[in-house]
């Protein structure tokens, strides 16, 4: 009587054929995936830059005086810093700052050109004597790949990032 066996596992050439598979698509993949993490770090930077400016409005209505945000740094080591205006007891020239981006590489390296006046002051109403913008930009990728950000401050006070490669009516353009 003849026994037949059923085969378990792959061979070694199906295995081979995988592992190439995997490998081109790996290679193909890697050039977006750090795309990606560019645009993600740029996005990252510009929230922060909208968040130090939230801030710096909400605390000029909460304390009744006037607070400035203000860019400081260059290059790999961009921050922002939050204060009052007329220095107090109660009300220090440094009420928040923080780093944008780690600063370890130019691959994290954010150019925060400014496209009006810089510190922005908030009154005590939260409102700024003039609008400004600042363009957020990853130096580290290519033009065509990267996703530059506007951070818009109007004289009222509204803060918002826009895309300034959007046009209207998209509620994302500037």
């Amino acid at each position: 009587m003849l026994i037949l066996r059923k085969q378990a596992g792959v061979t070694l050439i199906e295995l081979m054929v995988i592992v190439a598979i995997i490998a081109i698509l790996s290679i193909l993949a890697i050039p977006s995936y750090s795309d990606w993490i560019g645009n993600s770090r740029l996005r990252n930077g510009a929230e922060s830059v909208v968040n130090g400016l939230q801030l710096a409005r909400a605390e000029a209505v909460r304390r009744n005086t006037a607070v400035q945000f203000q860019l400081t740094g260059a290059g790999t080591t961009s921050a922002w810093q939050v204060g009052c205006v007329a220095v107090t007891a109660t009300c220090p020239a440094n009420i928040q700052s923080h780093t944008v981006g780690d600063g370890s590489s130019a691959t994290v390296s954010f150019t925060m050109v400014v496209g009006g006046v810089n510190p922005v002051a908030f009154n005590n109403l939260g409102r700024t004597a003039t609008a400004t913008s600042w363009n957020v930009d990853n130096t580290a990728l290519t033009a065509a790949n990267s996703r530059d950000l506007r951070v818009v401050v109007s004289t009222g006070g509204t803060v918002r990032m826009c895309d300034p490669n959007v046009v209207a009516p998209d509620t994302r353009a500037c």
